[in-house]
Protein backbone atom coordinates (compact mmCIF):
# COMPACT_ATOMS: atom_id res chain seq x y z
CA UNK A 1 0.00 0.00 0.00
CA UNK A 2 1.23 3.20 -1.20
CA UNK A 3 1.58 5.69 1.51
CA UNK A 4 0.58 9.83 0.66
CA UNK A 5 0.79 12.90 2.02
CA UNK A 6 -1.20 16.03 -0.13
CA UNK A 7 0.07 19.36 0.89
CA UNK A 8 -2.42 21.80 -0.08
CA UNK A 9 -5.37 19.21 0.41
CA UNK A 10 -8.57 22.29 0.54
CA UNK A 11 -7.35 23.85 -2.38
CA UNK A 12 -8.20 23.39 -6.63
CA UNK A 13 -5.41 20.92 -6.90
CA UNK A 14 -5.43 19.85 -3.47
CA UNK A 15 -9.62 19.09 -4.02
CA UNK A 16 -8.82 17.18 -7.30
CA UNK A 17 -6.18 15.03 -5.60
CA UNK A 18 -8.38 14.17 -3.24
CA UNK A 19 -11.18 13.50 -5.76
CA UNK A 20 -8.51 10.81 -7.94
CA UNK A 21 -7.56 9.05 -4.11
CA UNK A 22 -11.29 8.38 -3.73
CA UNK A 23 -11.83 7.25 -6.94
CA UNK A 24 -8.86 4.82 -6.88
CA UNK A 25 -9.61 3.22 -3.97
CA UNK A 26 -9.33 5.82 -1.10
CA UNK A 27 -8.26 4.92 2.19
CA UNK A 28 -8.63 1.03 1.40
CA UNK A 29 -6.22 1.72 -1.41
CA UNK A 30 -4.01 4.12 -0.02
CA UNK A 31 -2.01 5.04 3.18
CA UNK A 32 -3.04 8.40 3.80
CA UNK A 33 -0.09 9.95 5.73
CA UNK A 34 -1.04 13.36 6.25
CA UNK A 35 -3.25 16.21 4.54
CA UNK A 36 -2.68 20.04 5.12
CA UNK A 37 -4.37 22.92 4.06
CA UNK A 38 -5.70 26.57 5.05
CA UNK A 39 -8.66 28.03 6.93
CA UNK A 40 -10.93 25.55 5.44
CA UNK A 41 -10.81 23.51 8.11
CA UNK A 42 -14.30 21.90 8.02
CA UNK A 43 -13.13 21.01 4.29
CA UNK A 44 -10.26 19.44 5.79
CA UNK A 45 -11.07 17.36 8.23
CA UNK A 46 -13.87 15.45 6.33
CA UNK A 47 -10.72 15.30 3.71
CA UNK A 48 -9.21 13.20 6.28
CA UNK A 49 -11.49 11.47 7.99
CA UNK A 50 -13.01 10.56 4.50
CA UNK A 51 -9.02 8.78 3.74
CA UNK A 52 -8.36 7.88 7.25
CA UNK A 53 -5.15 10.31 7.78
CA UNK A 54 -2.66 10.62 10.33
CA UNK A 55 -2.82 14.00 10.89
CA UNK A 56 -4.22 16.95 9.52
CA UNK A 57 -2.37 19.92 9.72
CA UNK A 58 -3.66 23.49 9.21
CA UNK A 59 -0.73 26.50 8.01
CA UNK A 60 -2.78 29.21 10.43
CA UNK A 61 -2.34 28.45 14.22
CA UNK A 62 -5.34 30.31 15.41
CA UNK A 63 -7.36 27.42 13.36
CA UNK A 64 -6.27 24.49 15.72
CA UNK A 65 -8.96 24.13 17.78
CA UNK A 66 -11.79 24.58 14.79
CA UNK A 67 -9.90 21.61 13.67
CA UNK A 68 -9.40 19.64 16.44
CA UNK A 69 -13.29 20.07 17.21
CA UNK A 70 -13.74 18.81 13.62
CA UNK A 71 -11.77 15.58 14.07
CA UNK A 72 -13.19 14.74 17.60
CA UNK A 73 -13.44 11.29 18.16
CA UNK A 74 -11.82 10.43 14.56
CA UNK A 75 -8.57 9.49 16.32
CA UNK A 76 -6.53 11.81 13.85
CA UNK A 77 -3.79 14.08 14.75
CA UNK A 78 -4.27 18.04 14.41
CA UNK A 79 -1.90 20.24 14.53
CA UNK A 80 -1.13 24.27 13.31
CA UNK A 81 1.56 26.25 11.86
CA UNK A 82 4.59 26.20 9.74
CA UNK A 83 6.68 23.86 12.33
CA UNK A 84 3.84 21.31 11.85
CA UNK A 85 3.75 21.62 8.26
CA UNK A 86 7.43 20.78 8.30
CA UNK A 87 6.84 18.09 10.65
CA UNK A 88 4.33 16.89 8.42
CA UNK A 89 6.58 17.08 5.39
CA UNK A 90 9.38 15.17 7.64
CA UNK A 91 6.67 11.69 7.97
CA UNK A 92 7.86 9.35 5.48
CA UNK A 93 5.64 8.83 2.17
CA UNK A 94 6.16 7.25 -1.12
CA UNK A 95 4.45 10.05 -2.65
CA UNK A 96 3.26 13.39 -1.81
CA UNK A 97 1.67 16.37 -3.60
CA UNK A 98 3.20 19.60 -3.35
CA UNK A 99 0.34 21.73 -3.81
CA UNK A 100 0.84 24.76 -1.27
CA UNK A 101 0.31 28.13 -2.95
CA UNK A 102 3.31 30.32 -3.35
CA UNK A 103 6.88 30.44 -1.44
CA UNK A 104 5.13 28.86 1.33
CA UNK A 105 4.96 25.62 -0.32
CA UNK A 106 8.85 25.10 -0.50
CA UNK A 107 10.51 23.91 3.11
CA UNK A 108 7.46 21.29 2.47
CA UNK A 109 8.07 20.27 -0.60
CA UNK A 110 12.14 20.29 0.07
CA UNK A 111 11.59 18.42 3.03
CA UNK A 112 9.59 15.57 1.75
CA UNK A 113 11.93 14.68 -0.89
CA UNK A 114 14.56 13.75 2.17
CA UNK A 115 12.77 10.22 2.17
CA UNK A 116 13.59 9.42 -1.42
CA UNK A 117 9.87 10.09 -2.17
CA UNK A 118 7.85 10.81 -5.64
CA UNK A 119 7.41 14.15 -5.43
CA UNK A 120 4.30 15.47 -7.43
CA UNK A 121 5.19 19.13 -7.73
CA UNK A 122 2.31 21.85 -8.40
CA UNK A 123 4.08 24.30 -6.49
CA UNK A 124 5.91 26.21 -9.01
CA UNK A 125 7.63 28.88 -7.03
CA UNK A 126 9.63 25.74 -5.50
CA UNK A 127 11.75 25.74 -8.85
CA UNK A 128 11.16 29.47 -9.59
CA UNK A 129 12.85 30.29 -6.39
CA UNK A 130 15.00 27.45 -5.40
CA UNK A 131 15.30 25.17 -8.47
CA UNK A 132 18.73 23.95 -8.62
CA UNK A 133 18.78 23.10 -4.62
CA UNK A 134 15.41 21.16 -5.18
CA UNK A 135 16.77 19.18 -8.18
CA UNK A 136 20.18 18.57 -6.05
CA UNK A 137 18.33 17.41 -3.02
CA UNK A 138 15.68 15.05 -5.40
CA UNK A 139 19.43 13.61 -6.57
CA UNK A 140 20.41 13.19 -3.42
CA UNK A 141 17.95 11.01 -1.67
CA UNK A 142 17.11 8.98 -4.86
CA UNK A 143 14.01 10.85 -5.19
CA UNK A 144 11.49 11.86 -8.25
CA UNK A 145 10.03 15.09 -8.93
CA UNK A 146 7.37 14.82 -11.55
CA UNK A 147 5.65 18.18 -12.93
CA UNK A 148 2.19 18.80 -12.28
CA UNK A 149 1.77 22.19 -13.95
CA UNK A 150 -0.70 21.06 -16.94
CA UNK A 151 2.26 22.61 -19.36
CA UNK A 152 4.87 20.66 -17.95
CA UNK A 153 3.24 17.42 -17.20
CA UNK A 154 2.85 17.97 -21.09
CA UNK A 155 5.90 18.59 -21.87
CA UNK A 156 7.29 15.66 -20.16
CA UNK A 157 4.72 13.21 -21.64
CA UNK A 158 5.97 14.53 -25.20
CA UNK A 159 9.48 13.55 -23.73
CA UNK A 160 9.09 10.06 -22.91
CA UNK A 161 11.73 8.03 -25.02
CA UNK A 162 13.28 10.85 -26.40
CA UNK A 163 16.82 12.46 -26.27
CA UNK A 164 16.53 16.14 -24.87
CA UNK A 165 19.59 16.57 -27.05
CA UNK A 166 17.41 16.15 -29.91
CA UNK A 167 14.80 19.07 -28.23
CA UNK A 168 15.22 22.15 -30.38
CA UNK A 169 12.14 24.49 -28.63
CA UNK A 170 9.73 24.06 -26.14
CA UNK A 171 6.22 25.45 -26.48
CA UNK A 172 4.44 26.43 -23.62
CA UNK A 173 0.35 27.62 -24.33
CA UNK A 174 -1.63 30.35 -22.05
CA UNK A 175 -5.36 30.89 -22.64
CA UNK A 176 -4.54 34.75 -22.04
CA UNK A 177 -6.88 35.18 -19.35
CA UNK A 178 -9.63 36.90 -18.72
CA UNK A 179 -8.68 40.00 -20.07
CA UNK A 180 -7.07 38.61 -23.53
CA UNK A 181 -9.60 40.32 -25.67
CA UNK A 182 -9.85 43.72 -23.77
CA UNK A 183 -8.71 46.84 -24.88
CA UNK A 184 -5.77 47.72 -23.25
CA UNK A 185 -6.73 51.55 -21.94
CA UNK A 186 -9.62 48.83 -19.71
CA UNK A 187 -7.08 46.70 -18.01
CA UNK A 188 -5.97 49.59 -15.65
CA UNK A 189 -9.58 49.53 -14.23
CA UNK A 190 -9.91 46.01 -14.12
CA UNK A 191 -11.62 45.20 -10.86
CA UNK A 192 -10.44 42.19 -8.38
CA UNK A 193 -13.81 39.99 -9.47
CA UNK A 194 -12.74 40.68 -13.12
CA UNK A 195 -9.42 39.17 -12.65
CA UNK A 196 -10.48 36.45 -11.01
CA UNK A 197 -12.98 34.77 -13.51
CA UNK A 198 -11.13 32.66 -15.77
CA UNK A 199 -12.38 31.82 -19.06
CA UNK A 200 -11.55 27.77 -18.70
CA UNK A 201 -9.93 26.57 -15.93
CA UNK A 202 -11.78 26.62 -12.40
CA UNK A 203 -8.64 27.68 -10.30
CA UNK A 204 -8.15 29.73 -7.16
CA UNK A 205 -8.49 33.45 -7.05
CA UNK A 206 -4.47 34.13 -6.78
CA UNK A 207 -4.08 31.78 -10.25
CA UNK A 208 -6.58 33.22 -12.12
CA UNK A 209 -5.27 36.87 -11.24
CA UNK A 210 -1.91 35.43 -12.13
CA UNK A 211 -3.58 33.99 -15.69
CA UNK A 212 -4.88 37.00 -16.19
CA UNK A 213 -1.79 39.35 -16.15
CA UNK A 214 0.34 36.20 -17.27
CA UNK A 215 2.68 36.16 -14.36
CA UNK A 216 1.56 32.70 -13.94
CA UNK A 217 3.11 31.90 -17.31
CA UNK A 218 6.29 34.23 -16.46
CA UNK A 219 6.89 31.44 -13.19
CA UNK A 220 6.29 28.69 -15.81
CA UNK A 221 8.91 29.48 -18.35
CA UNK A 222 11.29 29.91 -15.48
CA UNK A 223 9.64 26.66 -14.36
CA UNK A 224 10.57 25.15 -17.67
CA UNK A 225 14.13 26.15 -17.90
CA UNK A 226 14.86 25.13 -14.41
CA UNK A 227 13.04 21.62 -14.81
CA UNK A 228 13.98 20.64 -18.59
CA UNK A 229 17.25 22.65 -18.41
CA UNK A 230 16.72 24.41 -21.71
CA UNK A 231 17.72 27.45 -22.48
CA UNK A 232 15.69 30.43 -22.26
CA UNK A 233 15.81 31.48 -25.58
CA UNK A 234 14.76 28.32 -26.66
CA UNK A 235 11.36 28.38 -24.23
CA UNK A 236 8.38 30.08 -26.06
CA UNK A 237 4.94 30.98 -25.25
CA UNK A 238 1.65 31.22 -27.45
CA UNK A 239 -1.95 32.40 -26.72
CA UNK A 240 -4.27 29.46 -27.17
CA UNK A 241 -7.69 30.81 -26.37
CA UNK A 242 -9.04 27.10 -26.57
CA UNK A 243 -6.39 25.63 -23.72
CA UNK A 244 -6.71 22.30 -25.49
CA UNK A 245 -3.18 22.34 -26.75
CA UNK A 246 -1.19 22.15 -23.02
CA UNK A 247 2.49 22.10 -24.62
CA UNK A 248 4.66 21.35 -27.51
CA UNK A 249 7.69 20.12 -27.91
CA UNK A 250 9.93 20.42 -31.06
CA UNK A 251 12.88 18.72 -32.47
CA UNK A 252 16.14 18.40 -34.11
CA UNK A 253 14.29 16.85 -38.10
CA UNK A 254 11.55 19.29 -37.86
CA UNK A 255 8.90 17.65 -35.69
CA UNK A 256 6.29 19.41 -33.20
CA UNK A 257 5.01 16.95 -30.54
CA UNK A 258 1.73 18.39 -28.92
CA UNK A 259 0.33 17.56 -25.81
CA UNK A 260 -4.01 17.84 -26.06
CA UNK A 261 -6.40 17.52 -23.22
CA UNK A 262 -9.48 18.95 -22.06
CA UNK A 263 -8.54 22.21 -19.53
CA UNK A 264 -8.89 19.85 -16.40
CA UNK A 265 -5.86 19.30 -13.90
CA UNK A 266 -7.03 16.09 -12.57
CA UNK A 267 -5.38 15.23 -15.75
CA UNK A 268 -1.84 16.30 -14.94
CA UNK A 269 -2.59 14.91 -11.13
CA UNK A 270 -3.80 11.64 -12.09
CA UNK A 271 -0.84 11.05 -14.65
CA UNK A 272 1.73 11.92 -12.04
CA UNK A 273 -0.11 9.53 -9.00
CA UNK A 274 -0.36 6.78 -11.88
CA UNK A 275 3.37 7.23 -13.24
CA UNK A 276 4.91 5.52 -15.04
CA UNK A 277 1.15 3.69 -15.78
CA UNK A 278 -1.35 5.03 -17.44
CA UNK A 279 -4.95 4.60 -15.67
CA UNK A 280 -8.61 5.85 -16.62
CA UNK A 281 -9.44 8.97 -15.34
CA UNK A 282 -12.56 10.90 -15.17
CA UNK A 283 -11.83 13.55 -17.25
CA UNK A 284 -13.98 14.47 -21.09
CA UNK A 285 -12.48 13.16 -23.81
CA UNK A 286 -11.64 15.36 -26.63
CA UNK A 287 -14.51 15.42 -29.98
CA UNK A 288 -11.56 17.14 -32.17
CA UNK A 289 -14.49 17.17 -34.90
CA UNK A 290 -16.74 18.83 -32.78
CA UNK A 291 -13.91 21.67 -31.43
CA UNK A 292 -13.23 22.24 -35.56
CA UNK A 293 -10.14 24.53 -35.01
CA UNK A 294 -7.21 25.34 -32.85
CA UNK A 295 -5.79 28.87 -32.60
CA UNK A 296 -2.93 30.57 -31.65
CA UNK A 297 -1.27 33.99 -31.34
CA UNK A 298 2.29 35.36 -30.31
CA UNK A 299 1.48 37.15 -27.01
CA UNK A 300 1.72 41.01 -26.55
CA UNK A 301 4.57 42.47 -25.17
CA UNK A 302 2.87 45.56 -23.89
CA UNK A 303 -0.26 43.46 -22.74
CA UNK A 304 1.79 41.01 -20.85
CA UNK A 305 5.15 42.63 -19.14
CA UNK A 306 5.40 39.39 -16.96
CA UNK A 307 6.50 37.56 -19.54
CA UNK A 308 9.59 39.78 -20.25
CA UNK A 309 10.79 40.22 -16.63
CA UNK A 310 11.28 36.78 -16.48
CA UNK A 311 12.99 36.87 -19.70
CA UNK A 312 15.05 39.27 -17.14
CA UNK A 313 15.02 37.12 -14.03
CA UNK A 314 16.59 33.92 -15.93
CA UNK A 315 19.17 36.00 -17.59
CA UNK A 316 20.43 37.49 -13.84
CA UNK A 317 20.31 34.14 -12.27
CA UNK A 318 21.11 33.38 -8.49
CA UNK A 319 18.50 34.92 -6.57
CA UNK A 320 16.66 36.84 -8.83
CA UNK A 321 13.81 34.01 -8.88
CA UNK A 322 13.32 34.56 -5.42
CA UNK A 323 12.83 38.19 -5.50
CA UNK A 324 10.66 38.47 -8.56
CA UNK A 325 8.43 35.52 -6.94
CA UNK A 326 8.08 37.37 -3.75
CA UNK A 327 7.61 40.58 -5.35
CA UNK A 328 4.94 39.35 -7.45
CA UNK A 329 3.14 38.02 -4.29
CA UNK A 330 3.31 41.17 -2.36
CA UNK A 331 1.95 43.12 -5.66
CA UNK A 332 -0.93 40.43 -6.14
CA UNK A 333 -2.22 40.96 -2.51
CA UNK A 334 -1.68 44.83 -2.39
CA UNK A 335 -3.97 44.41 -6.17
CA UNK A 336 -6.38 42.26 -3.93
CA UNK A 337 -6.46 44.86 -0.79
CA UNK A 338 -7.18 47.51 -3.50
CA UNK A 339 -3.78 49.24 -2.78
CA UNK A 340 -2.74 48.81 -6.27
CA UNK A 341 -4.38 48.70 -10.07
CA UNK A 342 -4.26 45.41 -11.74
CA UNK A 343 -1.27 46.96 -14.55
CA UNK A 344 0.40 48.21 -11.70
CA UNK A 345 1.89 44.60 -10.58
CA UNK A 346 3.93 44.30 -13.16
CA UNK A 347 5.25 47.85 -12.37
CA UNK A 348 5.75 47.13 -8.55
CA UNK A 349 7.53 43.93 -9.84
CA UNK A 350 10.06 45.50 -12.22
CA UNK A 351 10.55 48.55 -9.53
CA UNK A 352 11.28 46.08 -6.90
CA UNK A 353 13.50 44.25 -8.76
CA UNK A 354 15.42 46.96 -9.97
CA UNK A 355 15.70 48.33 -6.27
CA UNK A 356 17.24 45.30 -5.79
CA UNK A 357 19.32 44.86 -8.39
CA UNK A 358 20.68 48.47 -7.00
CA UNK A 359 21.33 46.78 -3.50
CA UNK A 360 23.46 44.26 -5.36
CA UNK A 361 21.36 41.50 -4.17
CA UNK A 362 19.97 39.55 -7.33
CA UNK A 363 23.24 38.06 -8.38
CA UNK A 364 24.17 36.42 -5.01
CA UNK A 365 24.38 32.58 -5.93
CA UNK A 366 21.92 30.10 -4.51
CA UNK A 367 23.99 28.59 -1.38
CA UNK A 368 20.72 27.27 0.65
CA UNK A 369 17.26 27.55 1.92
CA UNK A 370 18.46 30.23 4.30
CA UNK A 371 19.08 32.41 1.16
CA UNK A 372 16.19 32.19 -0.51
CA UNK A 373 14.05 32.40 2.73
CA UNK A 374 16.28 35.52 3.05
CA UNK A 375 16.03 36.72 0.06
CA UNK A 376 12.08 36.40 -0.23
CA UNK A 377 11.75 38.43 3.12
CA UNK A 378 14.17 40.95 1.67
CA UNK A 379 12.29 41.49 -1.36
CA UNK A 380 8.81 41.46 0.27
CA UNK A 381 10.14 44.71 2.67
CA UNK A 382 10.85 46.54 -0.65
CA UNK A 383 7.87 45.61 -2.55
CA UNK A 384 6.28 47.02 0.30
CA UNK A 385 7.79 50.05 -0.09
CA UNK A 386 7.16 50.26 -3.50
CA UNK A 387 3.43 49.63 -3.15
CA UNK A 388 3.07 52.14 -0.21
CA UNK A 389 4.83 54.91 -2.53
CA UNK A 390 2.48 54.28 -5.07
CA UNK A 391 -0.81 53.95 -2.83
CA UNK A 392 0.30 57.12 -1.39
CA UNK A 393 0.74 55.57 2.36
Amino acid sequence: MRRVSVFGATGSIGVATIELLQSQGGAEAFGIVALTGGRNTDLLARQARALRAEVAVTAHEECLEDLRAALAGSGIEAAAGPAALAEAADRPADWTMSAIVGAAGLVPGFRALAHGTTLALANKESLVTAGPLLLAEAAKHGARILPVDSEHSGIFQALVGEDMAAVERIVITASGGAFRDWPMERLAQATVAEASTHPNWAMGQRITIDSASMFNKALEVIETREFFGIDPDRIEVLVHPESLVHALVGFADGALMAHLGPPDMRHAIGYALNWPARAQLPVARLDLAQIGRLSFSAPDPERYPALRLAREVMAAGGLAGAAFNAAKEAALDAFIAGRVGFTEMAAVVEDTLERLAGEGGLGIPLADLDNVVEMDRLARIRAGEVIAARSGR
